[in-house]
């Protein structure tokens, strides 16, 4: 199950319009402290820049929307980002946009033309991803369960992680979380019951977009 849309890693971008740098960095966050730690990193990195307009976009269904000019005119900077963000669907991710002021003044479409491209050519940079949501199951069975639990699992593709052997074999099978109790019921078919469920828990995973 796909909880949201984000950026697959951090990344930044750099544009250079009528001699101001625009530069870009985004990254995927859980919650607003995230977001303002990565904002006070990217202003301690960029002290000497003209502008570090911030923005984020958190929630699984973006509930929580904010962006800042820092100094440009209102409505010329953060705004457009974050409307860029929304449009896109993006959420659970940050954004700055750092300007070193070139000379030239670009005009309030200037402005936010270059301001959106910045944060636009980040994302594109960063690659966007689904996070869903995966099941994990950790199973105890008997090693001829095991067995034929690996011939199942290559067949189907089914994701069987690392297993420990002691007196039995230990192992985590996941996949995506709406075919966990077909899991269930499929390792209970193949050892005909005697399969020990250890651990059940749900994980969000970033899948990368091709």
């Amino acid at each position: 199950m796909i909880r949201y849309v984000s950026v697959a890693r951090e990344a930044e971008a750099e544009q250079v319009i009528e001699k101001s740098r625009f530069i870009g960095c985004v990254t995927r966050v859980c919650a607003r402290d995230g977001a303002e730690e990565f904002f006070a990193g990217r202003r301690a990195l960029h002290k000497g820049a003209t502008h570090n307009v911030p923005a984020f976009v958190l929630g699984d269904n973006g509930e929580l929307q904010w962006a800042n000019d820092d100094g440009e005119p209102q409505g010329t900077a953060g705004a457009p980002i974050l409307r860029m963000l929304v449009a896109e669907g993006l959420t659970n991710i940050a954004v700055t946009v750092t300007r070193y002021f070139g000379g030239v003044k670009l005009g309030t479409g200037g402005l936010i033309r270059a301001y959106t491209g910045a944060a636009r050519a980040a994302v594109d940079a960063a690659g966007v991803c689904d996070v869903c949501e995966q099941a994990l199951l950790t199973y105890r069975v008997d090693y001829g369960s095991f067995g034929k639990l690996q011939t199942v699992a290559r067949r189907d593709g089914i994701s069987l992680g690392d297993a420990v052997f002691t007196d039995a074999v230990v192992a985590t099978l996941s996949g995506p979380s709406e075919d966990a109790d077909a899991l269930v019921a499929l390792v209970a078919d193949i050892t005909s019951g005697t399969g020990k469920l250890v651990a059940r828990e749900t994980r969000l995973t970033a899948v990368p977009r091709l």
